[in-house]
């Protein structure tokens, strides 16, 4: 470890290109771009060519350079993406990744273009080429875990406006509120239009609680759609109000995103916004490029570096006071997530598991009919299956994932720890593969502004990872309002041979007194 806190296997200087020997006292220019600027692609250039040095620093990490080079893109981790443990560091990354995308295409220049013609201009003068920035999915996942919980929802809610416009948006809410008014009222109050009793003259039980379920769903689904205009059309209003003063904001010349004092701004707007996001996303990357900078110069390397202009300054800080550095080791890694929460959601995942399991065998012990137990788990194992099946279906997943994901719904609603979308996601991966390369092809997507929002979807959900995505998390909803729906309208209807829902309760209650004897029984 050095004076300054480094320590050379933790931040080891990657090299495409490999520098030769360095040609004496060692110095770092450091260039500031803007990414998305012609005037910085040209600056880059002079640059580069008039100090023609050992080696060109650039703000890549090595899986950009790859895609920026046109070579294979990585594979993204799938089973930690189905898992859901990279799930919204990858959609964060996506929406700031089409955000560049959308400014390239407004200023006409690929994004990253500074950077390429950093590379190139360093093989025509034969100086070497090193990524000293921090892998990106590291920043982002360190991105957010500092991120608030109100952040992050003002953050997706920007950017969802963005990327789908006010009145998708406003809608998209709407009907999001509309299901859960209609869950929880249908819970409540029952049916709002249909009459509520259709089912109650079928023999059957079992097939009288499916119609019962189904005059739900279309009571709910007419709810939903009603809710949906009611909250969707004004906050449309709002959204399309907002926007167009993000669009007068947005008249700003690129080329001013490269002065000091308009970085300046934007980045301290960014740190009121986001204290934790901030310092992940610019004081830390500041702090590892610098100590890879300050690792060439060290060992007597000159150096051109080439940065996003918002890490100029903080760069050259360092440089100039190597000493402050933080210690490589506090740059790397994930933040520690609290043990606490890990334990109270493990509990509660296996304390709903027992749950489950004790209303099944107090009900037994009460001396309920053993077919009135077959009826109640194959009502709780179809309901679960066929909703699940069907929206991982809807989602685009082949039949034999829709099918393996619906077959196992009914255990992971008994346990929480588990999902159904994960057994879909694993199934369907043997059809697909995903990489990072399928983020370029969401924004190409996304950027053509004139496709219809249903050919837009289904075009989206062509794309490996969205649809990957898509039917994990449509497999997971479709579990949920299973088990709401068995809960609320199913349970209640199929309960009727024994007095209804308060009857199951006094069934429970004798199941627990007898179990209670038997063990005081075998005790004494």
């Amino acid at each position: 470890m050095t004076e300054s806190g480094r320590d050379a296997d933790t931040l080891e200087t990657e090299t495409p290109a490999p520098p030769g020997e360095p040609s004496g006292e060692g110095s770092v220019t450091v260039v500031g771009t803007a990414h998305v600027s012609h005037e910085s692609v040209e600056r880059v250039e002079e640059t580069i060519e008039r100090e023609r040095p050992d080696v060109v620093a650039v703000e890549l990490d090595e899986n950009r350079y790859k895609r920026m080079q046109g070579e294979a893109p990585d594979d993204i981790d799938a089973g930690d993406l189905i898992k859901g443990k990279t799930v919204y560091q990858f959609i964060a990354y996506w929406l700031l990744s089409y955000i560049q995308t959308r400014l390239g295409d407004r200023f006409d220049i690929e994004p990253g273009a500074d950077m390429k013609a950093a590379v190139d201009k360093a093989e025509a003068v034969g100086s070497g080429v090193a990524l000293v920035d921090r892998d990106i999915q590291l920043t982002i996942q360190r991105f957010w875990k500092r991120m608030r919980l109100r952040e992050k929802v003002q953050m997706f809610g920007s950017m969802a406006v963005i990327t789908g416009g006010p009145w998708g948006v406003g809608f998209g809410v709407g009907l999001f509120i509309g299901i859960m008014v209609a869950l929880v009222g249908g819970a409540v109050a029952g049916p709002f239009f249909l009459p509520p009793d259709l089912g109650a003259g079928v023999g059957l039980p079992l097939v009288g609680g499916l119609v019962g379920l189904l005059v739900t769903l279309l009571d709910g689904l007419v709810l939903a759609t009603l809710v949906a205009g009611v909250v969707g059309l004004p906050l449309g209003l709002l959204l399309a109000a907002l926007a167009g003063d993000v669009d007068d904001a947005e008249e700003m010349d690129i080329e001013e995103l490269t002065e000091a004092d308009v970085v300046t701004a934007m980045i301290e707007e960014f740190r009121r916004f986001s204290p934790g996001g901030a310092e992940a996303l610019i004081d830390e990357r500041d702090a590892f490029i610098a100590h890879r900078l300050v690792a060439l110069r060290e060992a007597g390397y000159s150096v051109v570096a080439v940065v996003g202009a918002g890490h100029r300054e903080g760069i050259e800080r360092y440089l100039e006071n190597p000493e402050t550095l933080p210690p490589a080791e506090s740059l790397i890694g994930l933040p520690d997530g609290s043990r606490l929460t890990s334990l109270l959601y493990k509990g509660f995942g296996y304390l709903f598991t027992v749950g489950f399991l004790v209303f099944f065998v107090l009900l037994a012990m009460a001396g309920v009919r053993q077919q009135y137990l077959l009826v109640l788990f194959a009502a709780w194992f179809l309901v679960n299956g066929v909703i699940a099946a069907a929206l991982a279906k809807l989602a685009g997943a082949h039949w034999t994932s829709a099918t393996v994901g619906g077959g196992v719904a009914w255990l992971t609603s008994v346990n929480p720890l588990l999902a159904p979308g994960w057994f879909a996601g694993y199934v369907e991966l043997r059809y697909i593969d995903v990489n990072v390369g399928d983020i370029g092809k969401l924004n190409e997507l996304l950027s053509d502004e004139e496709t219809p929002l249903g050919t837009l979807f289904k075009q989206m959900r062509d794309v490996p990872l969205f649809r990957l995505i898509l039917i994990v998390g449509m497999t997971n909803i479709g579990s949920f309002i299973a088990s709401v729906l068995f809960a609320t309208v199913l349970l209640p209807e199929l309960s009727t041979e024994i007095g209804g829902v308060s009857g199951l309760a006094d069934q429970m209650v004798i199941g627990a007194r007898n179990s209670a004897e038997l063990i005081l029984e075998v005790l004494t």
